[in-house]
């Protein structure tokens, strides 16, 4: 572990490499698992705001979940997350041609309907973040329907923090994320 800031770092997300491999998994991570993709209390607005904007592209079964249970749901533990389908399935997923699953925000926002692509925490995966009061952990959440993505993950060559740069920009801003590189760039040293 190393501290950045007001974060700190497992050393997993520079020492493992990871690309998702859809072709493989067929996006199990958004309709595998017991809880939804945690959210930040700010996504929760974001979601009432969008909802309106996406419902169309969402399969009837997530549209009755989000009807019944809200854009969001509050967990025992006051966490914020995003509904289920039964217990299983992202209310969000829709899926492909081929079977895959996708998430439905994200495909609005590739659509331009919307400008918000999807949770923080999703976008990070598999990168989780838990909060602190004084700081934030970051950690690599090693999960076995991911075991196709390390492979291709490591066949590229690519750590985990390159593949969600993208995404860890969005979280800690650009500074932290050049921080990140040099700590990165030593330890391969």
């Amino acid at each position: 572990m190393f501290q950045l800031g007001n974060t700190i770092v497992s050393e997993e997300i520079i020492q493992k490499d990871f690309v998702c491999n859809l072709s493989a998994c067929k996006g199990a991570c958004c309709i595998d698992g017991d809880a939804g993709a945690p959210l930040e209390e700010k996504e929760t607005d974001i979601l009432n705001a969008i909802y309106p904007k996406i419902k169309h592209l969402l399969r009837p079964e997530g549209i009755e979940a989000i009807e019944q249970q809200g854009t969001f749901i509050v967990t025992e533990f006051d966490e914020f997350e995003t509904p289920l389908i039964g217990g299983a399935d992202c209310a969000y997923v829709i899926f492909d041609k081929k079977g895959t699953a996708l998430c439905g925000i994200e495909e609005a926002y590739n659509q331009k309907l919307i400008d918000w692509r999807k949770p923080v925490s999703c976008h990070l995966y598999p990168i989780r973040i838990k909060e602190y009061s004084e700081f934030s952990a970051v950690n690599y959440d090693k999960w076995e329907i991911c075991d196709a993505a390390c492979v291709l993950g490591k066949e590229l060559q690519v750590p985990v923090y390159k593949f969600v740069k993208e995404a860890l920009i969005r979280k800690f801003g650009e500074d932290w994320y050049a921080q990140l590189e040099i700590v990165a760039e030593s330890y391969k040293k």
